[in-house]
């Protein structure tokens, strides 16, 4: 049976266009595997011209909530919209997952209110992807929650862990506290206890304390720190793809290098900023809602629409959703 996505066809700056071309490739690539289920209003997606959405599912939503909006304003005053609707898929079973690239005050927002917390989680995370040198590590939290207690923290590393050995299949991954220093009396209030409780939880590879320049190091699996610390170096890193590109264009032209060496230098500069590129992995789940929710960059392309989509559906399909309850809930019991 295919996994049913729920995706949210008029989130994001170049919605509807490229959410439903988007929709149409995969379904069209992974149609045996992947059932899209095209959330958005019927008129503004059967106006499009050029895009094959005839063979889509489309349910209605005549609501939008804006990229501008209030995400408090909207849960009130837009219970019809795309966001709604879709999780409300999730909710009643009908999807196995919601993927948007919308307001993302708005989705998180729906998600606890629509489909709550797991039992045992505090607070639900967003997990974020960071280049390495030895391919990528796993930052979370990276905006859901902006201030934390040491506890959030701890839950944070779990849910990552889970994520990172179902999803990656990678087993026992490290997982490293965001801190100012590597020993472990050196932080503020929080990363100090959180230090402790991290090492005293059994179920977590813990290797203490990284600093920001161990981040792109690999010096840990995941990177655990709150959302505010956590949303600063995801955007650090996506300034870097576009901010080194025109560095090296300048100390090209500073050189006054010639064509050939330019488009050399400009080869190797997209395979290393290709490790930087959002639209590479398309959209971060956030962890620790009862169902598979995901959330892409407002700016989102087609490309990036789509790998989001794929995402969203791979986590389903491995039940991320179910492990974190089992493994939360449970210590929540204990």
């Amino acid at each position: 049976m295919p996994i049913r996505v729920a995706v949210d066809a008029m989130g994001g700056d170049h919605a509807p266009k490229v959410v439903v071309e988007a929709a149409s490739n995969v379904s069209s690539q992974h149609g045996d595997d992947i059932q899209i289920l095209l959330v958005g209003s019927d008129e503004a997606i059967g106006s499009l011209s050029g895009t094959d959405s005839g063979a889509l599912e489309v349910v209605e939503a005549p609501q939008v909530i804006e990229m501008d909006e209030s995400p408090a304003a909207a849960l009130k005053q837009k219970p019809r919209s795309s966001i709604h609707t879709g999780l409300g898929l999730v909710k009643s079973g009908d999807a196995d997952a919601f993927a948007s690239a919308g307001n993302t005050g708005a989705v998180m927002a729906a998600s606890l209110f629509i489909l709550g917390r797991l039992p045992g989680v505090s607070r639900p995370a967003i997990l974020g992807v960071y280049p390495t040198l030895s391919g990528f590590c796993y930052v979370i939290d990276v905006g859901a929650n902006v201030d934390c207690k040491p506890e959030h923290l701890v839950q944070f590393a779990d849910m990552a862990s889970i994520y990172v050995e179902r999803v990656v299949k990678k087993e026992r991954p490290t997982v490293g506290l965001l801190s100012v220093g590597e020993e472990r009396t050196k932080g503020n209030e929080v990363t100090k206890e959180a230090y402790g409780l991290l090492e005293a939880d059994p179920s977590l590879n813990f290797i203490g304390n990284i600093e920001g320049r161990d981040v792109m190091e690999h010096a840990a699996d995941i990177v655990v720190c709150d959302g505010f610390v956590g949303n600063v170096i995801l955007k650090l890193g996506e300034s870097i793809a576009t901010v080194i590109p025109q560095l090296i264009g300048r100390e090209m032209k500073r050189q006054s290098l010639g064509e050939d060496a330019q488009k050399l230098v400009g080869g190797v500069l997209r395979g290393v900023n290709k490790s930087f590129d959002y639209e590479e992995y398309g959209g971060m789940p956030l962890l620790g809602v009862s169902g598979t929710v995901f959330i892409g960059h407002g700016g989102s392309s087609v490309r990036a629409i789509e790998n989001m989509i794929l995402a969203a559906a791979n986590v389903a399909k491995r039940n991320v959703t179910g492990s974190i309850q089992q493994a939360l809930g449970a210590a929540a019991e204990s």
